[in-house]
């Protein structure tokens, strides 16, 4: 018999001493080991980690959020690094972190407005701050000056918004000289290590279903940031191929194995050392090729940094919609960031953003969510995404006369339809598929085609088209 951990009500265990809490962490893990002996996860067979996925890749659409500590100082999350601010020093702004307006039902009407399907926000980024309660640190938002668990009513209001709910967590802690030093400070990053196991388990017990994990810095491989000290005090970043042989170790199995134990169907992206369900592409020219065998993710941000920028340039409706396309075109998922203010608002003009995206996905979002890309690869035209018995060509780039040539397509065109009205011609061949939309009638910046088959479309295999001069 299996003991099921996550079924324990929240309620009931945020509501004990965190004397108690750390207790009855600490028993749940042993009950855990005798009930079940520590099991590995079995693999994963295809089926499995495709029904798994279907959610996430049915959604395609989704809103990061980058909070914390950091928002109040206005110039990204990675300010406490990039500007050296000594650890006491940066804690200190626990003391002013009262977020005024925060609403996390606010948080989710942005995002819903937008139409994007799940929301990922960060649990606790490499500064080390956690936005819920942790038994065994006090560097959080319930034992400081908010005195409130954010994560718990964000995953509330996200739930019962009917979002797909996304936590973001980096096992790394700039507190730590052991991730810095993990040899010489080889205790030091055994305790951070330590934090990390304890606190997954608390993410992954105490806030009912999770759909999505994204991890950030958890790899060996970036211990130290990618790099190593050698002979006379030299730093050298570690050769592409090189992996860190030292003695530390992340021991990110115990922690794949909880996870798929207490939140089985959670999907979860690569940087900690895992079987990852997705990979991460980030930044806007991360966008990279065509794959529909490796589930993938496109991460970029709204305005600038990640965590909240006071003098932040919003992007222009055309790039997101662009990034968006190419995204699902590619077969990959699109998950765009906004950092909220100090005291918990998104910025009005990056929702004013992200309610013109949703406007767009109004009229146009059947050719996004729940398709598929392909199978025309992107080219100079631009790309294709498909679901059932249609195709959606969305061109993004028409030759002068308004056609467009492609490949031969291996099923029968019933008919063609611009999709928001519009008049269309084709003709097709065995050489050929001819598709003609007069100028008054193009959509900047993207003109979505539809191709109604006698077939479904996922039965076809890829075909390229110009690969030379995809854009």
């Amino acid at each position: 018999m299996k003991i099921k951990i996550a079924s324990i009500p929240h309620v009931i265990f945020m509501h004990l001493s965190k004397l108690c809490r750390n207790a009855a962490a600490a028993c749940l893990a042993l009950l855990t080991l005798a009930a079940n002996g520590q099991p590995q996860p079995a693999a994963d067979t295809a089926p499995q980690k495709d029904a798994r996925l279907a959610a996430w890749r049915d959604a395609r659409f989704g809103l990061f959020i980058h909070w914390g500590l950091y928002s109040i100082i206005g110039r990204g999350e990675w300010v406490q690094w990039n500007e050296q601010i000594p650890v006491d020093e940066y804690a200190r702004l626990a003391d002013q972190f009262r977020p005024a307006n925060f609403d996390a039902k606010a948080w989710v009407a942005v995002a819903k407005s937008a139409g994007m399907k799940y929301m990922v926000l960060t649990t606790r980024h490499h500064d080390g701050f956690a936005l819920f309660d942790d038994p065994g640190n006090d560097f959080t938002s319930v034992a400081t000056a908010a005195h409130r668990d954010f994560v718990a009513d964000y995953v509330k209001a996200a739930r019962d918004g009917g979002m797909l709910v996304g936590l973001y967590y980096s096992p790394l802690d700039w507190r730590y000289p052991g991730f810095f030093f993990p040899d010489l400070q080889l205790k030091n990053a055994e305790t951070m290590r330590d934090q990390y196991h304890r606190q997954m388990r608390e993410l992954l017990s105490n806030y009912g279903k999770i759909d999505i994990l994204f991890f950030d810095g958890g790899e060996q491989n970036w211990l130290g940031f990618g790099g190593q000290w050698g002979p006379s005090a030299q730093w050298q970043k570690r050769p592409a191929g090189q992996s860190y042989k030292g003695r530390f170790n992340w021991q990110s199995d115990q922690v794949y194995a909880m996870l798929r134990q207490l939140q089985p169907g959670v999907v979860i992206n690569g940087r900690a050392d895992m079987p990852e369900d997705f990979h991460s592409r980030e930044g806007d020219g991360a966008l990279g090729n065509f794959d529909s065998d490796h589930p993938w993710e496109l991460c970029t941000t709204l305005a600038g940094a990640w965590g909240w920028q006071t003098n932040g340039t919003v992007k222009p409706l055309r790039d997101c919609i662009l990034l968006l396309v190419k995204a699902a075109g590619r077969d990959g998922n699109f998950i765009l960031n906004v950092g909220p203010r100090p005291d918990g608002l998104i910025d009005p003009p990056q929702a004013r953003r992200l309610k013109e995206i949703g406007d767009w996905l109004d009229k146009f979002g059947e050719s996004i969510y729940g398709t598929r890309g392909g199978p025309f690869l992107p080219g100079a035209y631009g790309v294709s995404t498909y679901r059932d018995k249609r195709i959606y060509l969305h061109v993004l780039n028409w030759a002068g006369d308004g056609k467009l040539t492609l490949p031969a397509l291996p099923a029968k065109i019933l008919r063609a339809s611009l999709l928001g009205g519009g008049a269309v011609t084709f003709s097709q061949s065995e050489q050929r598929v001819e598709v003609s939309v007069p100028v008054a009638s193009q959509n900047a910046p993207d003109t979505i085609v539809v191709l109604e088959l006698d077939q479904p479309a996922s039965g076809l295999k890829t075909i390229p088209v110009d690969p030379s001069g995809a854009k």
